[in-house]
Formats: C-alpha cells, structure tokens, sequence
C-alpha cells in the first residue's frame, strides 16, 4: 500500500523512512561513504523547502515497516515551474523487484501530471541500480558528474595557505551571512550561472539577499550546520569576490559537504578558489574537529574547478550524473 506522508510526519513515519535509507545506502553505496544521520533524515521530512513544497511517499508492508520511499521536490517559483526534482526514489534491498519501485514510480508520475511538470530530474551513482531503473523509465544522463573526497587534515598538512592579493582580505561566518554582507554576497552568487548545467530543464534562479538567508535558514532548521568563507575587495566597497561554503547535513557528521566556490569573472585567474577554500578548511578544522573529510560533485567538464581541487587534495571517489526525463 501507498501512502502519504503527515505533514510534518510522525516519529514512527520518520523512523520507518530512515531505516530504508539506511539499509539501501548499505548495499548501494562503498563502505567509505558515511551512512546519513538520523538529523537529515528528520529534517528532510519534517522542515519544507524555502521555494517549493515536497511530496513524500512511502510503500509500506503489513507490519508497518517501509518496503521503499520517494520524496519529490516541486519548485514553487515561476521560471521553474515546468519541472521538479526525485529527490529520493528507494527500495529496501529486501523489496527490491516486487514492483515497488514501478508503484512508487507510477505515484510520482501521477503527481507530476497533476502539477503540470514537463520534466523530472535526480542524481544517482553510475553502475548501480538507481541507474540500470531509471533507464527502464527513459531517463537519460544530461550532466556527467564525480564524487570527489579531500581528507582534511591531510590537506591541512599537505597545502599552505595562499596569500591574498593586495586589496582584498578574508571574512568567515557560521550560519546566516551578516547583514553588512547579505547584498554583497548575493552579487557574487549570480556568478554561479556560467557553472555547467548540461541539457538540465532547471533554471538557475535569481539570488538577492532574501535568498540567500533563507537558504541558510533552511539549514539550520533542518539541524546542519553552514560554514562560509569569503574574499572581501576592500577597494571595492568590500565586495565579495569569491566565497566557499561547507554544510553538516547533522552535526555529528564525520564528512561534510562541499557546496558553493564561486569566484567573480573580473578576479578569476588570481587564485582565489584555492585561497578561499584553503582558508575555509581552517575554520573547518578549528570549529568542527570531528570531521574527517569533505565531499563533493563537480562537472566533468567543470575544468576550471577540477584542478583547483585537485590542487587541495581531492580525489575522485565514484562517478554520478543527473538523470532526466521528458513527460
């Protein structure tokens, strides 16, 4: 039986789902890959989208136990109203080709026509099952991508921190930007656009300040953790030229997440993306000393980004993409 979650779910709802998440990041994913923790689980279900609303659907078994989840996201906002993303699409390992998968499938779709979507989009693993399912569907990969993991206190010992051109200066935050940065730091964002898409039907979004803190917001009232550094242009009115950020999707986490490295076109070729991300990484070890190692996705053909990582120690653990389909 299908059903839909509460909103927000209950305990039982949000413990049944986990246990599926667990049990199929198990078999599905390496053994270095840390298993998420019970805080994101909880607060996927429990903390809505800032643009958007989601759909959380579980099959669910006699005993009251999850044979699989699905959860779908369906952007709010106008340029991208014609699509949406799987955020999850997941059967149990011991109900896998009982046709869970279809059923779940076949409620989406039923969402996704209902709303009017023209396209859907997720991203998963090369080589595994999630591949070899949505291929059955029709999806195909439009942007190919790596997982890619730095050690931290290798890196630490292993890569000086670069110093700054004249001019400009380093600023970090924990959670929401300060105000006197909010503008500044929306301005840079918007450099995030030339970053590869592929064939995606998503549409960047326009950020301003307002975005930018709800973004961060979201965050935190989903239990992680956001750490930011940025290079300030103090000639320029202490314009943000270039940012990065790390996200504790639950603070107990042993592996953080790489999010946003932006640097603006007119300061690209400086060396700021090594420098802001070398000096995040400090902070990082300063402030959270339990994390071991930080991950990522970039672009194969995100050039320009490879070799900076690569310059600070990544290494290429799996291959992903984001997987499509017309409706």
């Amino acid at each position: 039986m299908l059903i839909t979650l509460g909103s927000p779910p209950s305990d039982a709802e949000t413990d049944a789902w986990h246990a599926v998440i667990i049990a199929a990041h198990v078999l599905d994913l390496p053994a270095s890959v840390p298993e998420p923790g019970k805080a994101e689980t909880v607060g996927k279900l429990r903390v809505p989208p800032a643009h958007g609303r989601n759909v959380h659907l579980a099959a669910t078994a006699p005993d009251g136990s999850y044979q699989g989840v699905a959860s779908l996201l369906l952007s709010t906002e106008e340029e991208n109203r014609h699509t949406a993303f799987l955020d999850a699409l997941v059967v149990h390992p011991d109900f896998r080709r009982h046709g869970v998968g279809a059923a779940l499938w076949t409620a989406i779709r039923r969402e996704l026509a209902a709303q009017g979507r023209a396209s859907v989009s997720t991203v998963l693993e090369l080589g595994g099952a999630g591949e070899a399912f949505v291929d059955s569907l029709g999806f195909s990969n439009v942007l190919q991508l790596g997982w890619y993991v730095q050690r931290v206190r290798q890196a630490m010992d292993e890569v000086p921190q670069p110093a700054l051109p004249d001019g400009l200066r380093f600023v970090h935050w924990s959670g929401v930007v300060p105000d006197e940065s909010a503008e500044a730091l929306a301005v840079a964002h918007e450099a995030m656009r030339d970053a590869p898409t592929g064939d995606m039907d998503e549409r960047p979004p326009r950020w301003d300040a307002r975005r930018i803190r709800a973004a961060a917001r979201l965050i935190e009232d989903r239990g992680g953790v956001l750490l930011t550094s940025a290079v300030l242009d103090t000639t320029d009115g202490d314009a943000v030229v270039a940012y990065t950020e790390v996200v504790l999707r639950d603070p107990a986490d042993t592996r953080a997440l790489q999010y946003d490295t932006v640097v603006v076109p007119a300061h690209r070729g400086r060396g700021l993306g090594r420098a802001v991300k070398r000096h995040l990484l400090g902070r990082l070890s300063e402030l959270r000393p339990g994390v071991r190692e930080i991950s990522t996705t970039v672009a194969d053909d995100n050039t320009a980004m490879l070799a900076v990582n690569e310059g600070l120690g990544y290494r290429r653990e799996r291959p992903a993409g984001v997987f499509q389909v017309k409706l």
